[in-house]
């Protein structure tokens, strides 16, 4: 299995173990990292039997105001920022440790602006790549119901009631 970790974490996938496809033909992201998973899985060489995004990193909804702002915010504190951010990640439910890696501003400028697009989502599933999607009816980071019907018509999409950005439910 290849897994790719969300924005400035790194050893991330234990919170998603019990949907995990632990398979050599599997490939797994979580948020930023599904961003990552999905242009893997596009373009791997290697066979692919299956694709999971947990909480893609789904902004497309968002006003340019909204995406300015947490760059101007990431800019002016970084440690703050970051903070703040992986505290949204876990509400509305406790916060929980994470490992941490450094993190770039055209980095979370890639996650903000990334463009979800339905020609290579239908590339992908023509190649015969089955795709699930697992979000949080609770996320505070991303739109989890705008997110949920843009991936609908290409994926096995999961709304899992009361689960945060984590999916976690406590």
């Amino acid at each position: 299995m290849v897994y790719f970790s969300g924005f400035s974490l790194k050893d991330d996938m234990s919170f998603f173990d019990k949907y995990l496809k632990k398979s050599d033909y599997n490939v797994a992201g979580f948020s930023y990292g599904a961003i990552k998973a999905f242009e893997y899985a596009l373009s791997c060489s290697e066979r692919v039997d299956s694709l999971q995004l947990f909480s893609p990193a789904f902004f497309q909804t968002k006003p340019q105001a909204f995406k300015r702002a947490q760059v101007m915010a990431y800019k002016r504190d970084k440690t703050t920022y970051l903070s703040h951010f992986i505290k949204g990640c876990f509400e509305p439910n406790e916060l929980k440790k994470t490992l941490h890696v450094s993190t770039k501003e055209s980095e979370l400028e890639e996650l903000l602006h990334y463009e979800w697009d339905v020609e290579k989502l239908q590339k992908i599933v023509q190649s015969g790549v089955a795709i699930e999607v697992y979000l949080g009816s609770e996320d505070k980071i991303i739109d989890a119901t705008a997110a949920k019907e843009f991936f609908l018509p290409f994926a096995t999409t999961y709304l899992i009631n009361g689960a945060n950005h984590f999916l976690q439910t406590e």
